[in-house]
């Protein structure tokens, strides 16, 4: 964290003239394999990121909601009573969202006062959105004395990106923002939500997560029209086989295989990356448990290039800096992670050769494209969490 609590507690001090009730915090995630499957019921194998959203915060006797967000001095207040999108702060969006899902559940709440620190870097794949819904969501439940269920927190925070914002995002996401552990990957079944945490034993390798700089916008995006082709795929499927289904999931390689003849090409491209997709994440969880790290690195190389070739959710930044990170001494494999069209890949690198590593994909990148590269390296950390309690909660529900 750039910052200390201490620096946090005295900003709320400063804005707000009273002392926090709590402070919370949230992690972003990088994905390690297991991309665009989470929507279509299959298998994600993401871990938590050191890097969180942080709120201060303090009940109040109203049903006000006051937030300001410290890393870009914007302050927001709505009524928690009238859900609605904000256009001119689209963050609190996030926050109007996870309120109204708690009222829904029939959480009686009072508004609050908050500050918002986040080091998770924005608009890049690395979930800040999730994590700012989990930490708003920790919040809450530290304030008013209620806990949900982890299963149904990430199902809360789904339904504010699907209905509030309307992204039809999957679950992956809030799951491991919430559920994350110290030293752990998250082994993630979307459909029955069975996890399992996985050890991440690297063995003198790290994964180094490098940002190419090049926003994207998800709603705004190409996201919405893969979740319509996963479906035009999935009636096809349903057509042919004539079985009842609900999701990709349902169907093997070798039955989308066989119809490949009367499956429109584009559809069937997205349908074979998603369930190449979910054998690969087994194979990964494998070669981690096994520390075959090589194995690992090609699975992140075949990823990536599905990625490219089948779901076409990469662009020419991802391409060029994944195609740079495999060409530099020590990388075992690299690939672009979240949902594409801009923001991050993860490599997984020799430890020895991480400065190399680092230097020559930043000046390389930067010949080619004329952006700055930039670098997180992460150990996997824990969910969602309270960092301070300073009162006594009272039950609301």
């Amino acid at each position: 964290m750039g910052v200390t609590l201490e620096f946090l507690e005295q900003q709320f001090y400063n804005f707000f003239k009273t002392e926090p009730d709590v402070i919370v915090k949230a992690p972003g995630r990088v994905n390690i394999i297991g991309e665009h499957t989470d929507y279509n019921h299959g298998y994600v194998l993401p871990m938590a990121l050191e890097q969180c959203t942080y709120i201060v915060g303090k009940k109040r006797n109203d049903s006000l909601l006051n937030f300001y967000a410290l890393n870009t001095n914007r302050q927001s207040i709505a009524d928690l009573h009238y859900p609605s999108r904000n256009p001119i702060e689209p963050w609190m969006d996030y926050i109007m969202g996870v309120t109204h899902e708690l009222t829904k559940l029939g959480y009686s709440l009072l508004g609050a006062n908050g500050i918002i620190f986040g080091d998770v870097p924005m608009a890049c794949g690395l979930s800040s959105s999730a994590s700012l819904e989990m930490a708003v969501l920790k919040l809450f439940e530290a304030l008013y004395d209620f806990t949900i269920d982890d299963a149904e927190s990430a199902k809360l925070g789904q339904r504010v990106e699907n209905e509030f914002l309307g992204l039809k995002s999957g679950i992956m996401d809030q799951f491991i923002s919430r559920c994350g552990k110290k030293g752990h990957a998250l082994f993630l079944d979307c459909r029955t939500l069975n996890y399992e945490l996985i050890p991440i034993v690297l063995h003198n390798h790290s994964f180094v997560i490098a940002n190419t700089n090049c926003p994207r916008g998800l709603t705004g995006s190409k996201y919405n029209d893969r979740v319509a082709e996963c479906n035009e795929a999935l009636n096809t499927l349903i057509s042919f086989f004539k079985k009842p289904a609900t999701h990709l999931r349902d169907f093997t390689l070798d039955e989308l295989l066989q119809t490949k003849s009367i499956m429109n090409p584009i559809p069937f491209r997205r349908a074979y990356h998603v369930l190449s997709e979910n054998n690969r994440v087994l194979s990964c969880i494998e070669g981690l448990k096994n520390g075959d790290i090589q194995k690992v690195g090609n699975l992140l190389n075949e990823s990536d290039l599905s990625l490219q070739r089948d779901y076409e959710v990469t662009n020419n930044e991802l391409e060029i800096i994944t195609d740079i990170a495999r060409n530099i001494r020590g990388c075992k494999g690299a690939r672009m992670t979240g949902a594409g069209f801009g923001g991050c890949t993860i490599n997984l690198v020799e430890t020895t050769y991480i400065e190399d590593f680092v230097n020559t994909l930043i000046e390389k990148y930067k010949n080619k494209t004329g952006r700055n590269a930039s670098f997180i390296i992460s150990h996997p950390s824990e969910g969602a969490k309270i960092v301070k309690s300073l009162y006594k909660p009272l039950l609301t529900k």
